[in-house]
């Protein structure tokens, strides 16, 4: 089954995405079986939920105290940076503050300084690397840092000053990047805006300059990433909405605002990797460009869903051709996820390049470095791009002596963290359908295994449900009406027949 996108909103009007914050914790809500399904999972996964004290300790000092001895070299807290996230985010990585400048712009991007809160060897810096990322459950984050840390001290919340890796990136006219700098920096965001509230403004005009500006460089960073033949899938999210300790299923197609500023993180992440590769150190997200057969494929996929796609037109130019709310390119969206399989991260030190230092989808060199409260290898790259830019002569020991081990830290906890968004998608579908069993839906199938074309997936218009298809001659992108033969949050499994 092709990968599926998830978004958790803690209540209908505070919408939060899967793998960005927040899903708020319902210490007191009663024992369902859906509850105990998700408390079954984390056992299961061996999700460490609770703090280690030593943990806690180190982390409430450095809230007071930041670790690093010497307050950040350079005062930027002039700068109006804002933030962008959902509405009820506090762990907030990045800030960013967008002008013009002469004839291009100048992007201003603070990202959290973790480093300056956690010391090197220490009990918060084991629990990080036990952790690996933030995981989100639909009745609980399980954060990477200590919540004083994560959504506060370190976290770039409006109104008061706070550490940060400060990137400055000029850009000319059509979005190319002219020159690149990062630094340690003390900033001070003045706004906390969200997605939603963003998006509106831009729409009807009344955005000022630096809002406006997301849009207008996030639009010229897209002209180039389709010139450069790089990817960025509009893919459509269940959407899981907890109400009263009971959740609801729906599907949501990103914001504009969303790509735009994912855009920002995109241009940054490329100039960090030319940073890093520069500097001959450093840690890469790498993506193999996928084999012929795989492309063939979605040939064949698209056939099957009566989408055109001329033999002239690149891969890259169809994605961005297709609408996610039509129903045919929803499933072929869904479909190209398969491409995104086997990415990860690459090593290299001492001026010894890897064979392999671009990301497919990208289509360019590019690393992980602006969300180091959710993702521990963006705490390491950083240091290193610090350490390239000029701000020290090498990178500390203490990056250089975890690098190596990195690549195989974050493959483990990535594997953990799809499997946590797979699996509380099924348990939330079977809890959903748990007493419809039997009953009929119309549905679509978008997907249908090679190897087994009795094996696919389903997609249901209503309740916003996918799940796998047992049947012969399954009819790949079309509608058919289906019975519900299981659903069970305790196995989490929901299976399909043809009606």
């Amino acid at each position: 089954m092709p990968r599926r996108h998830i978004r958790v909103t803690g209540a209908p009007e505070t919408p939060l995405r899967a793998g960005a914050p927040e899903t708020p914790l319902r210490a007191g809500a009663p024992e369902t079986p859906l509850r105990a399904a998700l408390t079954a999972l984390r056992a299961r996964l061996g999700v460490p939920e609770a703090f280690p004290a030593e943990a806690l300790a180190e982390a409430a000092r450095a809230a007071q105290s930041p670790g690093s001895a010497d307050p950040p070299p350079y005062d930027a807290t002039d700068i109006p940076f804002f933030t962008v996230d959902p509405p009820t985010a506090t762990d907030l990585d990045q800030a960013l503050y967008l002008a013009r400048q002469g004839t291009g712009y100048r992007v201003r991007y603070a990202i959290a300084d973790v480093a300056a809160f956690v010391v090197p060897g220490g009990a918060l810096d084991a629990e990080a690397h036990r952790r690996v990322t933030t995981l989100y459950f639909p009745d609980e984050k399980i954060p990477l840092h200590p919540p004083v840390l994560g959504e506060d001290a370190a976290s770039l919340l409006p109104g008061l000053p706070h550490p940060a890796a400060l990137w400055t990136i000029d850009l000319d006219e059509d979005g190319r990047t002219l020159a690149v700098d990062v630094r340690r920096a003390l900033v001070r965001s003045r706004a906390r805006l969200d997605y939603e509230a963003v998006q509106k403004q831009l729409d009807d005009g009344t955005a000022e300059e630096p809002m406006a500006l997301l849009k207008e460089i996030g639009q010229a960073r897209e002209r180039l990433e389709m010139e450069r033949g790089g990817i960025s899938l509009n893919v459509p999210e269940q959407e899981i909405t907890e109400r009263d300790h009971t959740y609801d299923l729906g599907y949501r197609a990103p914001l504009l605002t969303e790509a735009w500023n994912a855009q920002i993180s995109l241009l940054t992440g490329m100039a960090a990797a030319n940073l890093m590769l520069a500097y001959g150190t450093g840690v890469l997200r790498t993506l193999p460009a996928a084999p012929g057969g795989a492309v063939g494929r979605l040939r064949r996929t698209a056939r099957a869903l009566h989408i055109d796609w001329p033999h002239h037109v690149s891969y890259a130019q169809l994605v961005r051709s297709l609408d996610p709310h039509h129903p045919h390119h929803a499933a072929f969206l869904q479909e190209c996820t398969t491409l995104l399989r086997g990415a990860g991260y690459t090593v290299f030190r001492d001026g010894r390049l890897p064979a392999l230092t671009t990301h497919a989808a990208v289509a360019a060199p590019y690393t992980h470095c602006t969300a180091p409260l959710r993702r521990l290898a963006d705490r390491y790259a950083t240091e290193i791009c610090l350490a390239a830019a000029g701000s020290r002569s090498a990178p500390p020991e203490w990056v250089l002596t975890a690098l190596d081990a990195l690549p195989g830290e974050m493959a483990e906890g990535g594997r953990r963290a799809a499997t946590v968004e797979r699996a509380c998608v099924d348990i939330v579908e079977a809890a959903l359908l748990r007493d419809r069993v039997g009953e009929v839906f119309d549905g679509c199938v978008v997907d249908v295994e090679e190897r087994r074309p009795t094996v696919g997936t389903v997609q249901l218009a209503s309740p916003a449900v996918i799940g796998r298809i047992d049947g012969d001659r399954l009819p790949l992108g079309e509608r058919l009406q289906v019975r519900l033969t299981r659903a069970d949050p305790t196995a989490a499994t929901v299976r399909f027949a043809p009606a």
